[in-house]
């Protein structure tokens, strides 16, 4: 194992060499929450597919293979479909915004006042993504090293915080083109083939496992609805998912760029499922699913091979975990605590001192990624964690981002109910329910759409000056003032 250590350390090493070259080059708040607006389609397609493709995606979707068989890629497949649709349609008029977060976004096509109630809900979503692929550190460091669960997520999730903070966004880009390289590598090209040649072959496969394990929809066709509700949904609004798109150089880098991206993870559900159903051929009794990933690593690939596929799945976590820590960090500062300091300013506090926007992003990830290590180490179950924020996501914001993109009679006054109702109703619903139910998101989501739309239709139109503000920022044509003068990044 002394070679697959080796190939694990100097990895560990390399992301926290990139963020301290990424803190050079974060000299500024666009530079360092959206890595200046510059990224060509390269490193803008590596770093979309980085971030959406974590643990869940790489081990999670190798237990669903164990599981379900091919049908057990539905859940990264959906994950695909959603950056697809975000890309071809929404992406460009989110490039164009020129904005830092969602709520930005619904504050100006609202009027001002939806934001903060946004902000709330999209903190906790984006805290608990990033407490879920922080708890996977136990998972994989438990095979690496033999480690114990409190020191593996203390030790995964401070070399994220440190990479992350030192450079920000630059930072977690370049790491993010690591991880996408060490994961393309690791899972399609080196464990993908093996798994299929050390199960037999297709053929072998199919002899020894159910019918139903190479049925298209063998696992479900509510399950797989439920995962385009919450994932190919989730990808059109998450806060982690938009900060990318934010840092493309131009619209069409957006646009064609996140096809890409989603094309890969296409590519990569299947690959994680086949390597699932190789799994279950060599190892039909394994006492939990998502050890299938651990196991054919430990037990089937040669040394050398298995710290670098190791290192891809540590890479699959990280690139998610950091992604979701600078999402949570830019909620809570821009959209949650810049408002509390603004109304406090305003009821007495005229300093007027000038703010240093960097160092106060840069103490939020700092200080959000202690608050993520620690529920980390309190919470056991990642599945329950990662549907609790996927429903909060989708249930309390869907409706009114996608029904201020494409509804002109949408109002604030709408917005603001169908975020209150629709986010109460799935809380609510999940604990009538059970958190893992399909009712809570099904139910919430129509009630969120009822009221926006009920609420709207009952209420003024927005102001027309709001209005038009809207469409001129949508066209581009408002000019971006932290916007950089110089090069662009391929």
């Amino acid at each position: 194992m002394a070679v697959d250590y080796t190939v694990i350390v100097v990895y560990l090493a390399g992301m926290l060499a990139m963020g301290w070259w990424g803190m050079r080059r974060a000299k500024s708040k666009a530079e360092f929450l959206v890595a200046g607006r510059r990224l060509g389609p390269w490193m803008y397609s590596g770093t979309m597919a980085a971030i959406v493709l974590g643990g869940a995606s790489t081990i999670g979707g190798v237990g669903l293979g164990y599981t379900h068989g091919l049908s057990g890629a539905w859940m990264v497949f959906t994950i695909g479909l959603g950056l697809l649709a975000l890309s071809i349609f929404f992406s460009a008029r989110i490039a164009r915004l020129r904005v830092y977060t969602v709520s930005e976004m619904l504050d100006l096509r609202y009027g001002g006042r939806a934001g903060i109630l946004s902000g709330v809900v999209m903190w906790a979503y984006t805290l608990m993504l990033a407490v879920t692929s922080t708890i996977a550190y136990a998972t994989i460091f438990d095979v690496l090293f033999d480690m114990n669960r409190t020191l593996a997520i203390v030790i995964g999730g401070s070399i994220v915080v440190a990479y992350s903070t030192l450079g920000g966004m630059w930072s977690i880009t370049l790491t993010d083109m690591v991880q996408f390289v060490v994961k393309t590598v690791g899972v399609l090209l080196l464990l993908l083939p093996i798994a299929v040649v050390k199960a037999g072959g297709f053929g072998e496969m199919r002899d020894k496992l159910p019918d139903a394990y190479f049925a298209p929809l063998g696992i479900g066709a509510e399950t797989i609805f439920t995962y385009v509700l919450i994932y190919t949904f989730g990808m059109l609004i998450g806060q982690d998912i938009w900060q990318r798109v934010f840092t493309a150089r131009s619209d069409k880098v957006a646009r064609y760029g996140g096809t890409v991206a989603g094309t890969y993870c296409l590519v990569y559900a299947l690959a994680g499922a086949v390597i699932g159903t190789a799994a279950k051929v060599m190892y039909p009794k394994l006492p939990s699913a998502d050890a299938a990933f651990a196991t054919i690593v430990k037990d089937e690939l040669p040394m050398g091979v298995r710290g670098l596929v190791l290192a891809a799945a540590l890479a699959a976590v990280m690139s998610t975990s950091s992604g979701a820590l600078i999402a949570c960090a830019t909620v809570a500062n821009n959209d949650i605590w810049a408002r509390v300091r603004g109304v406090v300013r305003a009821d007495g506090d005229a300093s007027g001192e000038p703010h240093d926007e960097v160092k106060g992003n840069r103490l939020f990830i700092l200080v959000m990624g202690v608050a993520v290590i620690c529920v980390a180490i309190a919470l056991n179950d990642v599945v329950q964690a990662l549907t609790v924020a996927y429903n909060l996501l989708v249930g309390g914001l869907l409706v009114p981002i996608l029904g201020g993109l494409l509804w002109r009679r949408g109002t604030a006054a709408g917005a603001l109910s169908a975020v209150v109702a629709g986010g109460l109703s799935v809380v609510g619903l999940m604990w009538w329910y059970g958190i893992l139910a399909n009712e809570p998101i099904y139910y919430g989501l129509l009630t969120s759409l009822v009221v926006y739309v009920a609420v709207s239709l009952a209420t003024p139109p927005t102001d027309a000056a709001v209005l038009a503000a809207w469409r001129e920022r949508l066209a581009g044509r408002t000019p971006d003032p932290a916007a950089p003068e110089a090069s662009v990044t391929a």
